[in-house]
């Protein structure tokens, strides 16, 4: 059956080749979502590898997080922003997970995150997860957990008010709109522990800077970051 399955892919295929989730344009290697020529100009950023970085800057003064890292810089128009768009609104869930699959070699290759014991994930708000039918940041998760081999927590936090859009908001305005909505879900699993907060792109930080808020309220824990982008200003 499986066989069968796996032949009438390739048919598929044949007729309705595959695209490149970057350019839309190329064709992709096997078993991969980017063509050779996006894999040649995406190249990751070394913030895994620093201790003070773009990415912990967002959070200077506001949040103590132990380390920070993003795998990409968005800029308007440019192939990430492509490549997240079709993450987000096209329900192309695969590639967060390769994404996370590739990221997270990375980052079991810093010291700056190898203690890291739980993964989770920033989360949807129910209405809008029955709307898209998936979280993005759920698919980045699933990713790192596979090559990091570190157990992450779809329900570790939850969205419980269904905040207005964040995309036209100054940092203050994103705070604002944010700050009562989220709450910890499994607090006796993730107390104590060095948690890996993720998300999909870092603008002005204020959903992660409220996420992380709420977790740094368990006894004993540290919070360290990661996302597919970090805007550039």
């Amino acid at each position: 059956m499986n066989l069968l399955k796996r032949y009438f892919q390739d048919f598929i295929d044949l007729i309705y080749p595959k695209l490149c989730l970057s350019c839309l344009e190329a064709t992709p290697a096997p078993d991969h979502i980017l063509c050779v020529s996006c894999q040649y100009e995406l190249v990751p950023t070394t913030t895994h590898l620093e201790q003070d970085n773009e990415v912990v800057e967002k959070f200077w003064g506001r949040i103590p997080i132990a380390a920070g890292a993003a795998m990409y810089t968005f800029t308007k128009a440019g192939k990430v922003q492509r490549l997240i768009h079709q993450l987000k609104y096209k329900g192309k869930q695969e590639v967060g997970l390769h994404l996370g699959r590739t990221y997270g070699r990375l980052l079991m290759a810093s010291p700056l995150f190898r203690r890291v014991q739980v993964i989770v994930p920033v989360p949807l708000h129910q209405k809008k997860l029955k709307l898209r039918g998936y979280n993005q940041s759920d698919s980045f998760a699933e990713g790192l957990s596979e090559t990091t081999q570190i157990p992450w927590k779809r329900n570790g936090l939850k969205r419980v008010i269904h905040s207005k859009s964040q995309t036209q908001k100054t940092r203050e305005e994103r705070f604002k709109n944010v700050e009562e909505v989220f709450q910890v879900e499994d607090v006796e699993s993730l107390k104590g522990k060095h948690i890996l907060l993720v998300d999909d792109v870092l603008t002005t930080g204020a959903t992660l800077e409220v996420c992380a808020s709420k977790l740094l309220e368990l006894p004993n824990t540290k919070v360290s970051i990661a996302v597919i982008a970090i805007a550039k200003n």
